[in-house]
């Protein structure tokens, strides 16, 4: 398979997860950032590059330049499990960390996961700030739910992926035969992401 010849980064890394998907479809992951050293030790022994520490700690500058920013930002502020602090708890915050390194890299596409909670959080207004912090910096930005048992996968686990374009797309002919095939409108842009943009 011939990959697409865009650099990737990819924050709040865990395992490597969102990467793993990622990556068959890039040309490389030019950094990584994972504050859990358990976490770095086996995303280094999945990946063979260690990730930077705490986001917080480094400034974009010292970020290479990169086409696509990954991130499973912390789900325990807006999480049914956790006490829903939102932008109240430290974690909570980290997005907007994403978004400074957005402001200062330019990058053409913003991947973000988290909980299915995280939309209805505070009654919106948690996904309608981080949703209007990238519009303010040009971006279009979707999102949608999606269930892992949907995709071959033996688990019921909802997440929410918002998907941010700095440039504007159309949802063209791809997304006109999902559309005929009766795939939900709020989950074509996930179907057609690299289609309609690369």
């Amino acid at each position: 398979m011939n990959k697409i010849p865009h650099k990737i980064i990819d924050l709040f890394a865990g395992l490597g997860g969102i990467r793993q998907g990622f990556a068959p479809f890039f040309d490389a992951c030019v950094f990584s950032s994972e504050w859990d050293k358990f976490c770095q030790q086996t995303y280094q022994a999945n990946f063979g590059d260690c990730p930077a520490g705490d986001i917080t700690q480094i400034h974009p500058q010292n970020i290479p330049a990169f086409d696509i920013l990954l991130a499973g930002f912390p789900c325990q502020p807006f999480s049914q499990a956790g006490h829903k602090k939102g932008f109240s708890d430290i974690r909570g915050t980290l997005f907007f960390n994403i978004s400074e390194i957005a402001a200062y890299h330019r990058p053409k596409v913003l991947f973000l996961e988290n909980v299915k909670g995280f939309k209805n959080h505070n009654r919106g207004n948690t996904f309608s700030t981080v949703k209007h912090s990238l519009e303010a910096l040009g971006y279009q930005v979707y999102a949608t739910l999606l269930n892992a048992k949907q995709f071959g996968i033996p688990q019921n686990r909802e997440r929410i992926y918002i998907v941010a374009f700095l440039d504007k797309i159309s949802l063209s002919k791809q997304a006109i035969e999902l559309k005929q095939l009766g795939v939900e409108p709020n989950q074509i842009f996930m179907l057609v992401f690299i289609a309609t943009h690369f």
